[in-house]
């Protein structure tokens, strides 16, 4: 096992369903493999995974994160959070369209075409407003986390990726962070941030992965909810959802590819087909979440030892 020290967390987009299903696998990746997630170089985390990286960075084991879901022995700070959410289904947006910048980049092949078509979402009227409280009870002194390179990733209006956290980025506060991370076109109006606004980062990549791309990182684990590497099978309103992850899970490749080539083990988990029928079609869709998070909880050791053994396999 690698050292942690050269180690990086990534953790993708997913929405509510998403995160239930993360924070199992988080659990599973501790007690079944070994891998401490709070204790990597590097957490990145994008919309629902950025709720789970500042959790982790704010020094809150996997352990109680899954505990808060289930009932049992959960921190408190993330039960009070998991008792707010964002609904089942958007208010009605606003006739107003902020993210027309992403069609231009789409058109310059700067961002792929699911992007693109993101750009055309009207204004959200949703309220972050339980994200930024997260982030404020989370957050130290500082507006930050303990962990030193704790990164939550939006996206501005042209599409250019920024990891809130980093060196690179804006100044912000977690709350702001996390809230930008998660603000779903035509679900939540973009956050303003530094004289910029910004959307959710899935838009754009359902991991950033590729951020960490120069970092000289020895090896990456990724837990993409909303990733398939071997396809998924769908009925119904699912194949709606496929297409998205069929787009979602093209970046990914890209992006594992690419830290393989500059010598990264990586370590990739999604979920199984049977984690994909307790979703449904909808990931925001809260009413399934206890079932989700069973699913998981049976999933999650034997997609673990996939992963790992797989890559143990390649390397």
């Amino acid at each position: 096992m690698t050292r942690h020290s050269d180690s990086a967390l990534v953790i993708g987009c997913g929405g509510t369903l998403g995160f239930a299903w993360t924070a199992a696998v988080l659990d599973a990746l501790h007690t079944r493999a070994g891998w401490d997630p709070g204790a990597a170089r590097f957490l990145i985390g994008t919309s629902a995974g950025a709720e789970a990286v500042a959790m982790l960075g704010a020094g809150i084991p996997a352990s109680a994160i899954l505990g808060a879901l289930t009932g049992s022995d959960g921190d408190p700070v993330v039960s009070a959070h998991l008792r707010r959410s964002p609904g089942r289904f958007p208010p009605v947006p606003s006739p107003r369209w902020p993210a027309t910048g992403l069609v231009r980049a789409a058109r310059r092949g700067q961002v792929d075409r699911t992007a693109g078509l993101a750009g055309l979402l009207p204004l959200g009227r949703g309220d972050a407003g339980w994200l930024r409280d997260l982030g404020d009870a989370l957050a130290t002194e500082n507006g930050w986390v303990a962990h030193p390179a704790t990164w939550c990733v939006a996206t501005d209006l042209t599409g250019q990726r920024v990891a809130f956290g980093s060196p690179e980025a804006p100044s912000a506060n977690l709350g702001e962070a996390i809230a930008a991370s998660w603000a779903i076109p035509g679900w939540f109006p973009p956050v303003p941030i530094g004289g910029r606004l910004f959307l959710d980062g899935g838009t754009v990549s359902p991991t950033s992965a590729d951020l960490l791309l120069g970092h000289d990182v020895e090896e990456v684990v990724v837990i993409a909810p909303m990733s398939s590497e071997s396809g998924a099978l769908a009925r119904g309103f699912s194949r709606a959802e496929r297409l998205l992850r069929a787009a979602m899970t093209r970046r990914l490749d890209d992006e594992v590819r690419r830290l393989r080539a500059a010598g990264s083990r990586v370590i990739r988990i999604e979920p199984s087909q049977r984690d994909l029928d307790a979703m449904g079609a909808n990931f925001m869709d809260g009413r399934r979440r206890e079932r989700v998070l069973d699913t998981a909880m049976s999933t999650a050791p034997d997609l673990l030892d996939q992963a790992f053994e797989g890559q143990g396999a390649r390397s």
